[in-house]
């Protein structure tokens, strides 16, 4: 299992570091959404166990890898994977 969660931050990072950036969403297992409208909304830890996300009001979400279910990227821009 924790090698889904690595595959998934492996995922998140090379969303952050595509060019041109696609803003995406970081669903986790209990239903939430989590939206990354910029490469500074989001950071993932350097073992790859955690993900941080930070909204515009500066709320701070630190995600388990093991948690996170599924990324939404839309080709326009709006949404995930």
């Amino acid at each position: 299992m924790f090698l889904v969660g690595l595959i998934m931050t492996k995922d998140i990072r090379e969303l952050l570091a595509a060019q041109p950036f696609q803003p995406f969403v970081v669903h986790t297992a209990d239903g939430r959404e989590f939206s990354v409208p910029t490469p500074d909304h989001a950071q993932v830890s350097p073992t790859g166990g955690r993900v941080s996300i930070w909204t515009d009001d500066d709320t701070h979400y630190i995600l388990p890898a093991l948690l996170i279910s599924g990324l939404k990227v839309r080709a326009n821009g709006q949404g995930g994977r």
